[in-house]
Order: structure tokens, then C-alpha cells, then sequence
């Protein structure tokens, strides 16, 4: 390896700077999860315990599985975030894998950035020979940071920030930490749809909406579902709508906000309405 040291200390020193982020960050994913369906081992894979795991966190009943969840969550306190990464999603995957993908990765990769255009400007030199030793372009910082490799220590890094702040929070109390930002990132996403032609008669999203199309945007995007979701993928996409917390009549009411195929508007709102 490169001696490159100082770089790695570059990216720890922003992350740190960052840390308040990170955990925001980290608040505004959990909304929503106490509201998912929570599952238990079963013998053809994993199946419904009837429950939501906020209808156990709130009753101190473990949420994560002991069986198939990770070992470095395990002995978490009962409704607990940290219990609540060790939880099933109806795939059988840990949500903290998708913590891991939705949050952690994203954030070390963009922290990484902050950090390499922060070396080039403050020290250019060491910059350019940085980059010829990995033999990169110095102008290409994603390149650089590939070739260095120091995003994957500093998800490590960011994932035990996060720990050391909420493992042992209830999920609860991360969840209503985290609604504001949510709302927020509802918002932004509203906003980046925004360029892409509308489904006839769609609005704007109402404000009172941005909660249940934070949830709905998620849920499309977890459930990986094609996009534009085509009319055969109504029945799935309700069942994912209504597995993420969503109201039979916010269901219908997000439809015109979502990345969906003509026709499979109308087919999800008959679902709803045959299904009651």
C-alpha cells in the first residue's frame, strides 16, 4: 500500500465534522420502520408474526433475529435501533443492510469527496503526487478515492458513530428525532421528480402528504419494483404500500406522485378499493 496515511486522516477528520449529519441522517431512514411488518424465521424462510415492530418495540419484544441476524447487533436492548437493524424485512434481510446501502455507503462516499477536494485545495502538491503513486488523474477525484481505497474504512468508522449514538435509543424516540429531515428529504425528492413528465392529473403533493410519499418512494425503491412501475406490478406494489405503514387511503392518495406506468394508477386504486 501507498503512504498515503494523511489522506486516510483527511477523511476521518471530515467525517467527524460531519458527525452531527450522519446521525440525522440515520433518524430520518428509521421513520417509517416502526410501522413495517415484523417477521420471524419460519420453516420455508420468514413469516409474518402479526405484529409491526413498533407494536413490539413499544412492549419491549425483541425485534431482531437471533437466527439470522448479525452477531456484531446481537444482545441489543428489545426495541432498541440497534435491535431494530437486526429485524427481518419480508425478503429475510437484515435492515441493516439496507441501512448499510441506503445510508452508510452514500455518506462515506460523499464525505470521501469533501475530503479529496479539501486535500487538493489545502495541499496540492501532496495531492498530485497522491494521484500519481495510485496512478490517477488528480482532476479525477472518484478515481483517486477509488484507487486509494478509503471509503470502505470510513463506512466502518461511520457505522460505529452511529452505533455509539443511537444503538441503544428506542426506535421510537430515533424515529420522531428523525421526522423532520424526513420530511425534508420527502420534499427533495418531490422536487427531483419534478423534471420527469407527470401521470395525467397528477398535482403537487400536499404538504399534509410528504410523510406518506416519503414512506411510498421508499417502499418502490426497497421493494425493487420496476420503474416505472408497469400495471402488472399493482398488486405487488400495493401490498409493498401497505406493508410500509401507508393508510388504504394514502395509498390512493400518493398514486399520482409515484414513478408508475399508465394504467397502473388506476389498476392499485381498484385493488384498494376491492380489498377495502
Amino acid at each position: 500500500m501507498f503512504d498515503v496515511d494523511w489522506m486516510g486522516l483527511v477523511t476521518r477528520d471530515v467525517l467527524r465534522e460531519r458527525a452531527a449529519a450522519l446521525i440525522a441522517e440515520a433518524c430520518a431512514w428509521a421513520v417509517g420502520l416502526s410501522d413495517r411488518p415484523h417477521y420471524r424465521p419460519g420453516a420455508a424462510g420468514v413469516v409474518p408474526s402479526g405484529q409491526t415492530l413498533g407494536d413490539r418495540a413499544a412492549t419491549d419484544q425483541p425485534l431482531g433475529s437471533e437466527e439470522n441476524g448479525r452477531l456484531d447487533l446481537g444482545d441489543a436492548r428489545a426495541g432498541s435501533f440497534r435491535d431494530a437493524l437486526n429485524a427481518l424485512d419480508r425478503d429475510g434481510r437484515v435492515y441493516a443492510d439496507r441501512f448499510d446501502e441506503e445510508v452508510l455507503h452514500p455518506f462515506a462516499h460523499e464525505t470521501c469527496l469533501l475530503a479529496a477536494e479539501r486535500a487538493r485545495a489545502d495541499r496540492p502538491g501532496a495531492w498530485a503526487e497522491l494521484a500519481d503513486d495510485v496512478g490517477e488523474d488528480p482532476a479525477d477525484l472518484p478515481a483517486v478515492l477509488h484507487a486509494g481505497q478509503w471509503e470502505v474504512p470510513l463506512r466502518a468508522e461511520a457505522e460505529l458513530l452511529v452505533l455509539a449514538a443511537l444503538a441503544d435509543i428506542p426506535l421510537l424516540d430515533v424515529e420522531a428525532e428523525g421526522v423532520p429531515l424526513s420530511l425534508v428529504r420527502a420534499a427533495e425528492s418531490i422536487a427531483r421528480g419534478a423534471v420527469a413528465p407527470a401521470p395525467v392529473g397528477a398535482g403537487p403533493a400536499d404538504a399534509d402528504l410528504a410523510g406518506a410519499l416519503f414512506l411510498a418512494e421508499s417502499a418502490v425503491r426497497t421493494a425493487g419494483l420496476p420503474v416505472p412501475v408497469p400495471p402488472d406490478g399493482a398488486r405487488p406494489l400495493v401490498a409493498e404500500l401497505l406493508s410500509a405503514g401507508l393508510e388504504p387511503q394514502e395509498v390512493v392518495a400518493v398514486l399520482p406522485h409515484l414513478p408508475l406506468a399508465r394504467g397502473t394508477a388506476e389498476a392499485a386504486a381498484r385493488l384498494v378499493a376491492d380489498e377495502g
